[in-house]
């Protein structure tokens, strides 16, 4: 498996600001995230203060973004993280069906993640999952619904249909694509989910459903579950002037670390991730030679 200098989680502004910084300190970068890069992004109307590019709109900062990321052929990787984990030296990063590993993380997610449900954070690993790929097995003949706040849900209920008795799907998007006859469409929207030591009902707008599992897609997972003993305030990642968090290694920057939400100042703080990241690598690699030393 490849180690990377820097793994970059994100491409939105800060993200790509980081990743692009990285690249050209010359280090080995992982880049995760969406090909098509950040929605927010692409549906903005004029952006009046972006440093030298008055009244560009969304969609052509976005092709901006595109065009300077090709000519300095990063490529994405597409997908979605459930987890980051600190194995002391470096760190594991879990994807839907792959684990990469970095010795830094930048953590560049944004604000998508919404509210948690009722029960959420009290059943997590007790019968609440972010990622089928991941926690299908442990369902296998149970019944279980898939809470789907974005289309990538679809291909984790096809998943989960093959290894549980049944699949109840509850899409919270428009367009939903044609799933297979044996997932059960629910057209309601979650209330609660339910249990006594493990999940047991998940309740809804329209009545309770019995199930042993609730597997809940979100475009982005609550950054206090993707890593554990993470320092938050309120529902942002805590950081200091250069965007290190509690966590050695580990950095953050754009719309996940706080207020304001503002395009430049995120760009701005990739760009201090990275060079923070940087550092530490250097730091590191300075301590090893020492110890070599000796």
């Amino acid at each position: 498996m490849e180690m990377h200098d820097i793994a970059v989680i994100g491409t939105g502004p800060a993200g790509l600001s980081a990743a692009i910084t990285a690249k050209i300190r010359n280090k080995n970068i992982l880049l995760l995230g969406n090909k098509e890069l950040s929605n927010k992004v692409e549906k903005g109307h004029k952006i009046q203060n972006y440093l030298g590019l008055p009244d560009i709109t969304g969609k052509e900062l976005a092709a901006a973004y595109k065009k300077h990321i090709d000519m300095l052929s990063i490529n994405i990787t597409e997908d979605k993280i459930n987890g980051i984990y600190s194995m002391g030296n470096y760190f594991a990063i879990q994807g839907r069906g792959t684990t990469y590993q970095a010795k830094t993380v930048i953590v560049s997610t944004g604000v998508n993640f919404g509210k948690p449900l009722k029960g959420e954070m009290e059943f997590l690993g007790s019968g609440v999952s972010y990622c089928a790929t991941c926690d299908a097995f442990a369902y296998r003949g149970k019944e279980v619904a898939v809470i789907a706040y974005e289309p990538t849900a679809e291909n984790e209920a096809e998943f989960l249909k093959e290894m549980t008795s049944k699949v109840y799907y509850l899409p919270l998007y428009k367009n939903m694509g044609e799933l297979s006859q044996n997932i059960q469409v629910v057209k309601a929207a979650p209330v609660e989910i339910i249990g006594n030591e493990r999940v047991n009902t998940l309740k809804t707008s329209n009545g309770e459903i019995n199930v042993e599992g609730v597997f809940i897609i979100r475009e982005s997972v609550l950054p206090s579950q993707l890593i554990g003993g993470l320092k938050m305030k309120e529902n942002h990642i805590e950081v200091n002037m250069q965007m290190e968090t509690n966590i050695e290694g580990l950095f953050a920057c754009g719309d996940i670390t706080g207020t304001p939400y503002q395009y430049i100042k995120a760009a701005g703080q990739g760009n201090v991730a990275a060079l923070s990241a940087v550092e530490y690598l250097e730091r590191i690699k300075k301590s090893q030679g020492l110890k070599a030393k000796r």
